[in-house]
């Protein structure tokens, strides 16, 4: 089947496949608007139409706005289209690019290794959108966020030039490459080192990843011991490396729970079965790719964060190139099924454990696919008793599967029904239901299945897009903006505002009041990129201590929760006197609180929200 080159039917069975994808993303993911890091991004974008926005704390000194090329394409839109329309239109186009280009590298990879290679490559594109996709550590990052951010279109490229490479198109290969190394970096550096692990022979790749890896070693040994390497490489100090590790614990592996390693490593696990099942020399490659560079990254970063810390090691965040093994054993896990099902030795009993290293979660999902490597590799010495005996246990595994499955959906039922959706029987029930229909469709010689599959998923399509769509709230709207035109007109395009108590993560002065945060959560996600930024965050929360406990020491409130220990009161109320301390700092503008102490405030009357709050002009606190 070749996709709008082959029979009428062919083409109306591949759009049913397409409408498949629709229907599963919109109920499994669904766009999510200004979630996540969408909301930082967002705000770069917004500064480059709104100059004194990068007076912010966030973009005054090194940040990863620096690194990219998506900010002002991302404004471009802003300007044509408006934030909300830009972020969900480029949220569509990207996510469809991906999927797309995601179907096309299943199918170029697997081309040859099982029958109905594009049937296959629809059942992988299917898997990236049922799967987690998580890499990393405490749920930061995943493949294709349902959210606007520049790792969407990175991964989008990243994908494309893998697929152009498996088709031999290497000019465009290099293309892709080189766009998604403008866009994000770090998302593209892992693909460019599995294509050149794909040029290369599997050994030398094997040599040049040891060479990396103790390269990395010797330059963070040199930069702790000699003076002179330390000038080149820095160390982060002591103030530096509290704050960021505060911040953002995920990026110092010796923090990850067991979870998160357990979510980093199965993928690996999974690319070295598929590479010892599939005889297909393109495949292995692929996976033996994988493999290394994913195995590399963690190695690396686990380097370079115990021995120094080294800054450019901890900025590089060497274990993101895990999204690639992840990404290639999510696509080819579905082939590999297929394949494996039909060996009459261990197959069935093999596939049932690979299902449930991804059912089943933590430390069991993994075992399940160690149980499964260690199966298939004694296939060869298996006895027709064994066998026997294997075909039993196949069965009674996929009986455990159903229970931990039912399990899972009924006996820890949620009352909301948008949290249904998330239900791990949920997945694995629309896995099996794509999987029928894959299967009814593929078998089908007449068009009329096809034409009522197509049919029904346009309409049950069109009766989820709202609620697949659906925001909690609205962002830098001008009718947002005009609403607090009195507070507005009040205070410089450059002044900073604080917010106490704070009603988001800083959202609310960066797009609405369109002004500086004094301190917000997200103004402080840049701190591993600059010392200057992180000691800067840091001395503001000690200014903020009358008002508010520090927000962006993660790390301490996750210890807390673990130890059961009873958490402070994280804000108090403003008092007259507070008001003055934290005003003392001149580098803080304007505080807007529901307390009214004085200090001529301007009181907001707009109906919402923030009706009856005051806005506080702390150059006449200070006098």
């Amino acid at each position: 089947m070749h996709w709008l080159r082959g029979t009428p039917q062919n083409n109306l069975i591949a759009l049913s496949f397409a409408l498949m994808l629709v229907v599963l993303w919109m109920l499994m993911q669904g766009y999510q608007g200004f979630a996540g890091d969408a909301q930082i991004y967002a705000f770069q974008a917004l500064a480059r139409i709104h100059p004194a926005l990068s007076t912010d704390l966030y973009l005054q000194n090194t940040s990863q706005d620096q690194y990219t090329v998506f900010s002002p394409i991302y404004a471009w839109f802003i300007g044509w289209l408006g934030l909300e329309n830009a972020a969900r239109a480029m949220t569509l186009f990207f996510t469809a690019w991906l999927f797309a280009a995601a179907w096309r590298l299943a199918a170029g990879i697997a081309a040859g290794a099982v029958s109905g290679a594009n049937g296959a490559a629809w059942l992988g594109a299917a898997f990236l959108v049922i799967a987690a996709g998580d890499y990393g550590a405490a749920g930061v990052f995943r493949i294709s966020d349902s959210f606007l951010t520049a790792r969407l279109p990175a991964e989008a490229l990243v994908i494309t030039a893998l697929a152009c490479y498996s088709f031999g198109m290497m000019r465009l290969t290099a293309v892709t490459s080189a766009a998604a190394l403008f866009v994000h970096p770090l998302m593209a550096l892992p693909g460019i080192l599995v294509l050149i692990c794909l040029w290369l022979p599997i050994r030398l790749s094997l040599i040049g990843a040891i060479a990396g890896i103790l390269a990395t070693l010797g330059v963070a040994l040199a930069a702790t011991t000699l003076p002179s390497a330390g000038q080149v490489f820095t160390i982060m100090d002591a103030d530096w490396l509290e704050v960021v590790r505060e911040r953002s614990q995920f990026l110092f592996l010796q923090l990850w729970s067991m979870h998160d390693w357990d979510i980093n490593v199965r993928p690996l696990l999974y690319l070295i079965f598929i590479s010892a099942a599939m005889e297909e020399e393109r495949i292995r490659r692929f996976c033996l790719a994988g493999l290394i560079v994913g195995s590399c990254g963690l190695a690396v970063a686990l380097i370079g964060c115990l021995i120094g810390p080294m800054a450019v090691v901890v900025q590089g965040q060497a274990w993101r190139w895990e999204w690639i093994a992840c990404l290639l054993s999510i696509l080819l896990l579905p082939a590999t099924l297929l394949r494996i099902s039909c060996d009459k030795t261990c197959g069935p009993l093999c596939a049932a454990l690979l299902i449930g290293g991804w059912v089943v979660s933590n430390l069991v999902g993994t075992a399940c696919v160690l149980l499964a490597l260690l199966v298939w590799s004694q296939r060869m010495q298996l006895s027709r008793r064994a066998v026997r005996y294997l075909q039993w246990m196949a069965l009674l595994s996929a009986v455990l599967l159903v229970a931990w499955i039912i399990y899972e959906s009924v006996g820890r039922g949620s009352m909301a029904l948008d949290k249904i959706r998330n239900i791990l029987g949920v997945r694995v029930a629309a896995v099996a239901l794509f999987g029928l229909l894959w299967w009814w469709l593929r078998g089908s010689r007449s068009l009329w299945p096809a034409l009522i599959v197509s049919a029904g998923l346009l309409i049950a399509s069109i009766s989820i897009l709202p609620a697949s769509f659906k925001q909690a709230r609205a962002l830098g709207s001008d009718m947002d903006a005009s609403e607090f035109s009195d507070w507005s007109s009040a205070m410089p395009p450059d002044s900073t505002v604080f917010v106490a108590p704070a009603r988001d993560v800083g959202s609310f002065v960066w797009f609405t009041l369109r002004r500086p945060n004094y301190l917000a959560l997200d103004q402080s996600a840049g701190v591993v990129f600059s010392r200057a930024t992180a000691l800067e965050i840091r001395r503001r929360s000690r200014v903020l201590l009358p008002l508010t406990d520090p927000t962006w020491k993660i790390l301490s409130g996750i210890r807390r929760h673990a130890a059961r220990l009873k958490d402070t009161a994280p804000t108090r109320p403003l008092t007259a006197d507070s008001l003055v301390q934290v005003c003392s700092d001149p580098r803080l503008g304007f505080v807007i609180s529901p307390e009214t102490v004085g200090f001529d405030a301007l009181r907001h009357t707009g109906e919402g929200a923030w009706k009856d709050w005051n806005l506080y002009d702390c150059r006449r606190a200070r006098k």
